[in-house]
């Protein structure tokens, strides 16, 4: 059998000079791959044409692939995704397009499960992987085997989807975050044990005052970060009463694990608040948009968290001052407020003591008008003034006056012990009320009067106590009393 001949034109071989982009020259073939399939040579004879090989569709299918795979063994190609779909087994079928031409592609599951994104129509994207015809169907297709947005790393594209549905979702509404407590008792860290950002926010707290930690590990980057994050916060939120998750600063794909959508959910769902200070002020992950606070270093977080207590010491030394203030003032105005009620009851008492006496007076001056001998000594000085009279009338006028004169002594008489009489239950009714008045008679119903050793009155049991000596003043008498106890809440019943 003669050998074979590489294929031509004429022979079956296949153009592609049609393609978008020419290949290099054909690459050296792989050893486990035969050789595309050509017609083998027929001996010319004079005069007569060469018959066409036939080819069973297999053979067709197969060499057509081969030479594909062998020409176009790993490209790149940017187009538009349209048709997407992706069933239940896990594989996604789509088709890549620009404004001339469509090219069939399947980025089987162990691919697509590492994607960082979830592609969908209309996105455009740059697939890498091989062309090659599926030989079930003859259909020409791209494996892909790599798939990143074009102009827009996966990374970012992951993060605003995820931002998206999760915004769509209220996690990031700010009515569902807690504010920090004021005074925490332990403070929960989630970050790595040996990097810099626990070194940071444990200088802080110590220079800002005292604090108790408890630092939960977990790794904060690489594939399993997400779950260890989630894990050490579990850990740790029953402890405390905030965490921290925090970490330093990093490139994009550093601080991926803080895109996480189920770490977000995790931060969503913490018992306690969450402060997540991940990266420097510039960085922004999914973590910082659903945590209750976000801080814009690890040692921001330590300021936001940790009390001072130099600021705590000055706020209680200033409340303390106008605690003062507030008291004395306060005092000073119930002292005021107490002296004018003093003066305005004192007045009172000397205006009502006034009037006492006024009346006192009148009825004594009344009752000096009625006493006898004032009487006596007016009827005296009729009587001589009718004496003198009737030495100036005759004897008969003189013998009537002289009846007239027995008769108005004899009425004078009678007026006067009336007179006598009624001043005198008069006198006793005024002796009465002034013995109402007199302290001395209220010493005679049982009261007494109470004084300390330095004359003060005691109106009230609280102004003495256990051992003081006092002076109770009686009705007749005084007694010098020690006190054995003194219940000021008794005085009032």
């Amino acid at each position: 059998m003669p050998s074979e001949k590489p294929p031509n034109k004429q022979q079956g071989a296949f153009d592609f000079t049609g393609a978008r982009e020419r290949a290099e020259p054909e690459p050296t073939r792989e050893p486990d791959r035969a050789p595309p399939i050509a017609p083998a040579p027929s001996v010319e004879k004079p005069g007569a044409k060469e018959a066409p090989r036939v080819f069973t569709v297999s053979d067709l299918v197969r060499g057509v692939a081969r030479t594909v795979e062998g020409r176009f063994g790993a490209v790149q190609v940017e187009g538009e995704i349209s048709n997407f779909s992706a069933p239940r087994s896990g594989h996604l079928y789509f088709t890549l397009k620009d404004s001339e031409a469509q090219l069939p592609s399947v980025m089987f599951r162990s691919q697509a499960e590492r994607l960082k994104f979830q592609p969908h129509d209309g996105l455009v994207v740059r697939a890498r992987g091989r062309c090659s015809i599926f030989e079930g169907q003859g259909k020409f297709q791209l494996y892909v085997d790599g798939l990143e947005p074009a102009g827009l790393g996966a990374l970012q594209l992951a993060f605003e989807q995820l931002k998206k549905k999760l915004h769509g979702e209220g996690l990031f509404a700010e009515a569902r975050k807690r504010p920090l407590p004021k005074w925490p008792q332990r403070i929960g860290i989630v970050t790595s044990p040996t990097g810099a950002a626990v070194r940071d926010i444990l200088r802080i707290a110590e220079r800002r005052g005292r604090a108790r930690f408890l630092v939960s590990p977990c790794q904060v980057q690489g594939d399993s970060a997400p779950f260890e994050i989630i894990r050490a916060i579990r850990r740790v939120e029953g402890y405390v009463d905030v965490v921290i998750v925090a970490r330093g600063g990093g490139s994009a794909e550093d601080l991926a694990a803080f895109n996480d959508e189920a770490l977000a959910r995790a931060i969503a769902s913490c018992r306690v608040p969450v402060v997540s200070a991940v990266g420097h002020e510039v960085d922004y992950t999914i973590a910082d948009f659903v945590a209750d606070v976000r801080a814009p270093t690890p040692s921001g977080a330590a300021e936001l968290v940790v009390p001072s207590f130099s600021e705590l010491e000055h706020r209680l030394t200033e409340t303390g001052k106008r605690l003062m203030r507030a008291g004395t003032r306060v005092v000073g105005e119930a002292r005021l407020r107490i002296d004018a009620e003093l003066a305005r009851a004192a007045q009172g008492l000397r205006n009502q003591l006034g009037k006492r006496r006024r009346t006192l007076e009148i009825d004594q001056r009344r009752m000096a008008a009625l006493h006898p001998r004032a009487r006596l000594s007016r009827d005296r000085a009729a009587l001589d003034e009718l004496g003198r009279r009737i030495l100036q009338h005759p004897p008969l006028r003189l013998e009537r006056a002289r009846g007239d004169l027995e008769r108005l002594d004899k009425r004078l008489a009678s007026r006067v012990q009336q007179v006598v009489a009624a001043r005198r239950r008069d006198f006793n009714v005024a002796v009465g009320k002034l013995d109402a008045m007199s302290p001395l008679a209220v010493l005679e119903r049982g009261y007494s009067l109470t004084r300390k050793t330095d004359g003060s009155v005691v109106t009230d049991a609280a102004q003495v106590k256990r051992g003081d000596e006092v002076r109770v003043k009686l009705s007749r008498g005084e007694l010098e009393c020690v006190v054995q106890s003194a219940d000021p809440e008794g005085a009032d019943e």
